[in-house]
């Protein structure tokens, strides 16, 4: 931040049992407020329910459950986890389109200039045509990068947005200038030549770069998604000799979990009971079961075949080798 950047971050809303009165608001907020990666949290006690601001990667609804716990509350689940892939396609698209708006409207622009050099029989100035034309451009597509320079500017620093947006401002306001004074002593002498096709133009290749580089690392994305994806969203768990469907966040080390033939193991864990060959291509590339009974360890993500087993936790989370494999993977993207 005291770059001129932001931290992108996820919202979970999550219902907590057992507020009874006033006082647990702020005991429910500071509880989550110390939590590593929660950059925001709103406890409302009429619902019951309290919505979470967190940068994923560094807090998790485990983290979060635990905080809960310790400060005697109960958390019963987590609701409208935000996934940011719906967000990133509307960036993606939103980008796209200021893309293609600005590279139209500076070849418009180019084209308008050349037809005006031309023909000077036009019923109008021709200048008055591309100041119509990039405005829109300037003020919509590139409004992010003045954000970008302002937000550098209050910290005192500077970066791409401010090159951008300081290229492209004097370009297209002096332009306005010779536009709306062309005819004034102001210009006598001097030329009146518009540049409206250049900061169009800037514009939209930069933002051609940024829709390039931001599919790149929407794929990567996708990458690590399909990863987390391997991670089934709930276990079934045996509490009290009966078998309960319960989310994986409310897993927690030592309980029992039953896996059926042809399901995914939820979590790391050591076999108690039962016999089955597991499909751990995910982990090792072994296409080959591997024979799993009473003592073998089993990870989560690995596919059952077909035997059912029954298991002790062992790792939940970010403990588990799944988590520690997507770990791997975005570190290793993230390497230069």
């Amino acid at each position: 931040e005291d770059a001129g950047y932001s931290i992108a971050t996820n919202s979970v809303t999550l219902a907590i049992g057992g507020m009874t009165a006033d006082p647990c608001v702020g005991q429910i907020e500071k509880a989550l407020n110390g939590v590593t990666g929660v950059t925001e949290t709103n406890v409302n006690r009429a619902t019951e329910r309290t919505t979470v601001e967190y940068v994923r990667g560094i807090a998790g609804i485990a983290d979060m459950r635990h905080a809960v716990e310790e400060a005697g509350y109960c958390l019963e689940a987590a609701l409208g986890d935000d996934s940011d892939e719906a967000s990133t396609s509307r960036d993606l698209a939103l980008l796209r389109n200021k893309l293609v708006v600005s590279l139209a409207a500076a070849i418009a622009i180019m084209v308008s200039m050349a037809v005006g050099a031309v023909d000077d029989g036009l019923p109008f100035r021709v200048d008055f045509l591309l100041l119509a034309i990039a405005t829109p451009v300037q003020v919509w597509a590139g409004s992010q990068f003045y954000k970008g320079a302002w937000g550098a500017l209050k910290h005192r620093t500077s970066n791409m947005n401010t090159l951008i947006a300081v290229g492209t401002s004097v370009a297209y306001l002096y332009s306005v200038a010779v536009t709306l004074m062309h005819d004034t002593s102001f210009f006598e002498g001097q030329s009146r030549e518009t540049y409206f096709d250049t900061s169009a133009a800037i514009i939209g290749l930069v933002l051609l770069g940024k829709y390039i580089e931001a599919r790149a690392r929407r794929r990567a994305s996708n990458a690590i998604r399909s990863l987390m994806g391997l991670q089934p969203k709930t276990a079934r768990v045996v509490r009290d000799d009966l078998e309960v469907d319960v989310h994986i966040d409310n897993l927690a080390v030592g309980e029992m979990v039953l896996v059926r033939p042809g399901e995914r193991i939820p979590v790391d864990g050591e076999v108690i009971e039962g016999y089955s060959s597991v499909d751990e291509s995910m982990l090792t590339g072994e296409s080959v079961p591997v024979d799993k009974q009473a003592d073998s360890e089993v990870f989560s993500g690995a596919i059952n075949g077909t035997g059912s087993l029954t298991f002790r936790v062992t790792r939940v989370g970010r403990d588990t080798m799944l988590a520690q494999i997507v770990q791997l993977v975005e570190e290793a993207q993230g390497s230069k």
